[in-house]
């Protein structure tokens, strides 16, 4: 996107953009000059140039010579504009809105799209976050994780896959691997301060258009707050039972913590 069309977002118009772009580029100057450099025909110049003057963008400083005004001071009026707007549109739409107690399971697409999402739930964890993750994903969100845990919020992690021991609450799934194939793809699970969840599975060879969903529903997200605290106590009953190991003294404080963590 061009200059030009980025002013039209701030209510420019076509002419007004273009002739504000050319006056910054070499002033002062009279409308003739303008005309020419802009691209706008002479006959129209000077409507632009008032509609300009009386938005307080553009200031005549001597008889039929025209200045700008600062890209810097324009700058800062269009972020008060743009800040006083958005609080007056809270406002009203906050005084429009009506509690219905609905809350929406939304559906996501697209691998970066979700990531994003996913750092945006991550950044505002303020206590705890259960995540059941792949290699590849926690790749790409383990910087938000390392903001999250220097911020205090605990980590408890069942890890997919070849991840490092980066957590105190962290187990790996014993068959991690191998629930690829059996699920048809990689799955995310992020639940966030008991509140808030992303999951889902990136479906092998379609991660771009697999549904993930995101969803703030108390029901669904304590479903699979759940449903990731199991996974610990699979870990566990795996090396007890098929590997007839006994657990060190790390993972009987995880076991205790999970156990208490309800």
């Amino acid at each position: 996107m061009d200059i030009a069309s980025l002013l039209r977002d701030f209510a420019f118009s076509k002419y007004e953009s273009s002739a504000y772009l050319a006056l910054l580029t070499h002033h002062p100057t009279n409308g003739s000059q303008l005309s020419k450099r802009s691209g706008i025909a002479r006959s129209r110049i000077y409507d632009v140039l008032r509609g300009l003057m009386a938005k307080g963008i553009v200031f005549e400083v001597e008889h039929g010579q025209y200045v700008p005004l600062p890209f810097e001071e324009l700058k800062k009026r269009l972020r008060h504009r743009f800040e006083s707007n958005l609080t007056v549109l809270e406002e009203k739409l906050q005084s429009m809105a009506g509690d219905s107690g609905y809350e929406y399971l939304m559906t996501l697409k697209g691998y970066t799209e979700v990531i994003k999402k996913a750092e945006d739930i991550i950044g505002s964890a303020t206590h705890e976050m259960y995540i059941r993750l792949f290699p590849r994903t926690w790749e790409r969100l383990k910087v938000a994780i390392k903001a999250a845990v220097s911020r205090g919020v605990g980590v408890r992690m069942v890890s997919m896959g070849d991840i490092p021991l980066a957590y105190d609450i962290q187990v790996n799934h014993p068959f991690g691997e191998r629930l690829i194939k059996k699920i048809g793809g990689e799955s995310i699970d992020i639940i966030v301060d008991k509140a808030e969840a992303i999951v889902g599975i990136f479906e092998t060879g379609i991660s771009d258009v697999s549904p993930i969903i995101w969803t703030r529903n108390r029901w669904f997200v304590t479903a699979n707050r759940d449903s990731v605290r199991h996974d610990f106590y699979h870990y566990f009953l795996d090396k007890i039972y098929e590997c007839s190991e006994p657990l060190t003294e790390r993972e009987k404080k995880i076991y205790e913590f999970i156990k208490a963590d309800d």
